[in-house]
């Protein structure tokens, strides 16, 4: 569900099903969050997500959309991270994007490999095409501004790296 559901040393989190795709509290059972999402990234996502729950009580449902693409992030909704589907990982590939800078923040930046951390684990280098692609269809949309060395750039013909910055339809 949340941060809660991330076994620690301390913590070793509540009761799992035996495949360990949910949880199980107070008798009810709940997507988990994907396990492969590194440490750094988890913790980005769930902090934005507790945001957005603030957000949802103080402004109203008019910002829900937000909790969802953090739970779409981080894999308890949409498709089940332990069976993507090629649409379901582009969903989620722009859902980590969105969360990502939603948190980060005005004025910063990410990386399209750390939604591809994201959603591929350990095979995040595999999802590296379909991720510049998903950036391309968000800077369409006005959701990012692709980068380069501070300029911006077509994501389809830029070569090497390349920068997401938050676009006007982002809504920060």
């Amino acid at each position: 569900m949340t941060d809660q559901d991330t076994p620690t040393a301390d913590r070793p989190g509540p009761e799992r099903t035996p495949d360990g795709h949910h949880i199980i509290v107070n008798g009810r059972k709940w997507r988990a969050t994907d396990p492969h999402i590194p440490e750094a990234l988890h913790a980005e996502l769930v902090k934005e997500l507790m945001t957005a729950r603030r957000l949802v009580k103080s402004r109203g449902d008019g910002v829900r959309f937000r909790v969802q693409d953090a739970k779409v992030a981080l894999g308890e909704r949409g498709d089940p991270w332990w069976e993507p589907t090629d649409q379901g990982r582009r969903e989620r590939l722009a859902a980590a994007m969105r969360t990502l800078l939603r948190h980060r923040g005005e004025g910063t930046t990410i990386c399209p490999s750390d939604a591809a951390r994201v959603v591929g684990g350990e095979d995040w280098r595999d999802l590296m095409p379909v991720a510049r692609e998903v950036a391309g269809e968000l800077a369409a949309a006005d959701v990012v501004v692709v980068t380069q060395k501070g300029e911006a750039v077509d994501v389809a013909t830029a070569r090497g790296p390349v920068r997401l910055a938050p676009g006007e339809a982002l809504g920060l």
